[in-house]
């Protein structure tokens, strides 16, 4: 090691600062390694700093003169004198941070970079512009600062790592598997009353059974009618009137009382047809609408197939319906 010693004086001497700065380095990294004396090492880490800050390595030379200066009391008056001055120069052109952290055993990195030692209060130097500065420890989140500075720029920084919050959240059981899976149910095919065409059917069927219940009521009116006016008729004959007396005059009491049965009977039947057609028509459309498809209109063609029959006697009225439902 004095050997490397010196070669960097004789270097120094001479202005070859590459060569005196590779001299120290390697005496500066064998005094490490070696159970020397604090005040060696810290004269070889300020007298490496000096090369460094004549190679304009300013950030490497604070560094290491920063070092030096916190082993003041093994350095002479005259090297701290100089260190201190080498320090402020190279100082000029850094950024110069200070850096406190909690919990002092958190890992810092410069950069992506770490540095390799743990501590509560850091003295940093960083080139000018900016830098990513981050913090991790077990059990801690991490932190992170930016920083962003210019050349001679002084920053204190403060960084405390929170503790990581503990998950007192139970993981749910998970669902047992199932033995066996049931077969798939087989889609059914859509409802005939379905949408907007299974409304107008249901409307249909009313319609149809409501004109056919009508119709039958105007008809067995009309029978009723008939029965009187033949009834009347019958009384004509058994007293002596004939029949065509009605039609000349004088006429008897009883033709009034018969055209009034006559009207009668005239309306009902002709309101108890109609009521009939109207039935038969709008069932006919009804039935028929089971049959047509409907997808141009935007709907799925019906599947089922339904018939649908007005019945119609003197004593009652029905609707029969058969097919597949």
């Amino acid at each position: 090691m004095k050997d490397l010693v010196r070669r960097a004086r004789k270097a120094r001497r001479f202005g070859k600062w590459n060569e005196a700065y590779d001299a120290y380095k390697a005496a500066f990294e064998a005094a490490e390694a070696a159970p020397s004396a604090i005040g060696e090492r810290a004269e070889l880490a300020g007298e490496l700093g000096l090369c460094a800050l004549a190679l304009r390595k300013y950030r490497d030379a604070a560094e290491h003169l920063t070092w030096s200066l916190e082993q003041g009391h093994a350095l002479t008056d005259e090297d701290r004198i100089r260190f201190e001055a080498g320090q402020a120069k190279a100082a000029f052109y850094l950024i110069r941070v200070l850096l406190s952290v909690d919990p002092p055993d958190a890992e810092v990195f410069i950069d992506g970079k770490a540095i390799g030692r743990t501590a509560r209060t850091y003295k940093l130097f960083l080139d000018p512009g900016r830098h990513m500065v981050r913090a991790r420890a077990p059990g801690r989140e991490d932190a992170l600062h930016v920083v962003s500075a210019n050349a001679g720029s002084e920053l204190e920084i403060a960084m405390q790592l929170p503790r990581l919050a503990v998950s007192t959240a139970r993981e749910a059981p998970a669902a047992p598997e199932a033995v066996s899976a049931s077969p798939a149910a087989r889609p059914e095919p859509p409802s005939p009353w379905a949408s907007w065409p299974g409304t107008l059917r249901i409307t249909g069927i009313g319609l149809t059974v409501a004109t056919a219940s009508l119709g039958s009521v105007f008809m067995v009116r009309a029978s009723t009618a008939d029965g009187d006016l033949d009834e009347r008729n019958k009384k004509l004959d058994a007293a002596g009137v004939s029949p065509g007396a009605c039609r000349e005059p004088p006429k008897p009491a009883m033709c009034s009382e018969l055209t009034r049965l006559r009207r009668e009977r005239d309306l009902f039947a002709g309101l108890g047809t109609t009521m009939v057609v109207t039935s038969g028509i709008v069932g006919a459309a009804t039935l028929a609408s089971f049959f047509t498809d409907f997808s141009f209109l935007g709907t799925e063609p019906t599947k089922a197939q339904l018939a649908l029959t007005p019945t119609v006697t003197p004593a009652q009225v029905g609707l029969v319906a058969y097919g597949a439902w």
